[in-house]
């Protein structure tokens, strides 16, 4: 009787994994399927930058179901779906729609969820570490620091990315800015550290070596990326630090399924041995059978 006790749970615990991945895998094909249109649609329209930048979308995209099948690596279904939301929503919506020229905040959001979810990822990395070898035994706090560290470490080799992308393709990643103050050492006629300030700008002409006028900016002064940078990093760490929180509660306290950071659990593995674990996990301890019991 506890043998079909055990069996029936174990195909209770496959239908709902089955229903869950189903959910997944329907996003998955979706914006798959969107991606492909978009790159088609560009491709017609001879803006091949978009294309590559679709078929970069892809690449990301398949990552999960390579890991599945080369190392048996399984992202749980949210971090999965958060993944597929974040690329389609950065590169295909926010590139070649525009939509971080579209809705102010749509850069903030992106950068803030980037934080959140590379946190997760750090936090997957040392806790598996932490949990498949008898040599390490690292605490809730110092997971969460790594994890933290881990999402800034990101969310700064990113700003490198968009940076070196500026200087040489003019690509202008790093979003540049209108500022009607700033102050700066270099206006300074004397060879001092002193900044001099400069107020109420109204607006900014930019001439050519020769004198012609090339452009005018209008309401102030072009701060030419670094404000747009900072704001990325600092969202990033609030996004990072609340993952980082959550981690240290869901470790130190125990939390289990009562914790979000569950849902973002990686778990490596053949199907069967992920089964058992799960069974383990949700089984009573009043339920398991006792010592030489068959």
């Amino acid at each position: 009787m506890r043998q079909k006790t055990t069996r029936q749970q174990l195909r209770e615990r496959f239908r709902q994994a089955a229903q869950s991945r189903g959910f997944t895998l329907t996003v998955y094909l979706v914006l798959r399927a969107l991606v492909i249109f978009c790159m088609i649609r560009q491709f017609l329209q001879e803006n091949y930058n978009y294309v590559m930048l679709c078929v970069f979308s892809l690449i990301v995209m398949a990552v999960p179901s390579f890991l599945r099948g080369r190392f048996r690596i399984y992202l749980p279904d949210a971090l999965e779906v958060s993944i597929y939301i974040f690329v389609f929503a950065a590169e295909i919506l926010g590139e070649i729609g525009n939509f971080y020229g579209y809705i102010p905040f749509w850069d903030t959001m992106l950068h803030t969820a980037n934080g959140f979810l590379a946190a997760s990822i750090g936090f997957n990395l040392v806790e598996l570490l932490n949990t498949r070898t008898k040599r390490l035994n690292m605490t809730p706090l110092f997971v969460a620091i790594v994890s933290f560290c881990f999402s800034m470490t990101v969310g700064v080799m990113w700003e490198f990315v968009e940076f070196s992308a500026d200087q040489l393709f003019y690509l202008d990643m790093q979003k540049d800015e209108i500022v009607t103050t700033i102050g700066s050492v270099s206006l300074n006629p004397e060879p001092k550290n002193d900044p001099v300030v400069v107020q109420d700008i109204a607006y900014t002409v930019l001439y050519d070596a020769d004198g012609n006028e090339l452009a005018v900016v209008e309401g102030g002064y072009l701060d030419i990326g670094i404000v747009d940078t900072m704001e990325d990093l600092f969202v990033n760490l609030v996004g990072a630090l609340v993952f980082s929180v959550f981690g240290w509660f869901y470790l130190h306290k125990k939390q289990g399924k009562d914790s979000i950071v569950h849902y973002f659990i990686i778990s490596m593995g053949s199907r069967e041995e992920r089964a058992a674990d799960a069974l383990t996990e949700h089984t009573p301890e009043s339920d398991a059978p006792p010592d030489g019991t068959p």
